[in-house]
């Protein structure tokens, strides 16, 4: 009898997807043409995404022209050290990955974020086979309420499903309510976030001792996930790894 249920589950589930298949056909996330899937890409536009493949720099994930060894580190790291561990992103920030980007961001496209999140799967494999917990970079509650849901809340909560990785996103909250960073310095980005985060009261054994994964949509300068970072840090963290989708970079592979 159980194995008849299961059938018969079995059965409207595919004749549900099919049905729903021909009302909405699966198509590109970026251009629309139909597809074979949805959350996907065409070969075109597939082929325009450059993800990010070693090697690069072991903390900053910066891509170096040339192999330059195990454990490489770049003169941007040595110079000015992060305050997390390492960072890794799936793709450089142009193109169709940016447009992803900012449609998950500023159209609600939340139905993008299983797809890109597979793809920050790949880039962090070891990291996130090591870590603890995934922890996404907070929006303050004003900028929640007005936006209804956060991008990097989204792409945390489905590499934890991805991954089997317990998702913290009350760990860490935005207590200050800072400016759009779009559009700011360098230094300007790093003060406006300055003490913007914290590990609230009573959740510091979230954070304790534990080895972390710290969630944002894409890199820029890193003055949100540096902020973010520190406030792990001052709660006990053991390791912090950063994992975006995007990655700026100032100057091309």
């Amino acid at each position: 009898m159980q194995k008849v249920v299961n059938v018969s589950r079995l059965f409207h589930r595919n004749t549900f997807s099919r049905l729903s298949d021909l009302l909405y056909p699966p198509c590109c996330a970026h251009c629309h043409i139909h597809t074979g899937s949805h959350r996907a890409l065409c070969p075109s536009c597939w082929s325009e995404i450059r993800f990010i493949e070693r090697p690069f720099c072991d903390v900053l994930g910066t891509p170096f022209a040339y192999d330059e060894g195990e454990g490489a580190v770049s003169p941007e790291a040595i110079a000015n050290p992060p305050a997390f561990d390492r960072l890794r992103s799936a793709t450089v920030h142009d193109g169709v990955a940016r447009h992803l980007v900012h449609a998950l961001k500023y159209r609600d496209r939340t139905d993008l974020a299983p797809m890109m999140a597979s793809w920050m799967a790949r880039a962090a494999r070891a990291e996130l086979h090591a870590a603890d917990a995934i922890i996404p970079v907070p929006l303050h509650r004003l900028r929640m309420f007005r936006r209804m849901f956060n991008q990097s809340a989204e792409l945390g909560r489905h590499l934890a499903m991805a991954t089997d990785r317990a998702f913290l996103p009350e760990a860490l909250i935005r207590r200050k309510r800072t400016e759009q960073q779009i559009g700011l310095t360098a230094n300007a980005r790093a003060l406006n976030v300055r003490n913007a985060f914290l590990v609230p009261e009573g959740r510091e054994d979230l954070v304790f001792g534990r080895r972390l994964v710290l969630v944002d949509d894409v890199y820029t300068t890193g003055a949100t996930v540096n902020a973010a970072a520190k406030a792990l840090r001052r709660a006990g963290a053991a390791d912090i790894t950063v994992l975006t989708f995007a990655r700026a970079l100032g100057q091309p592979i």
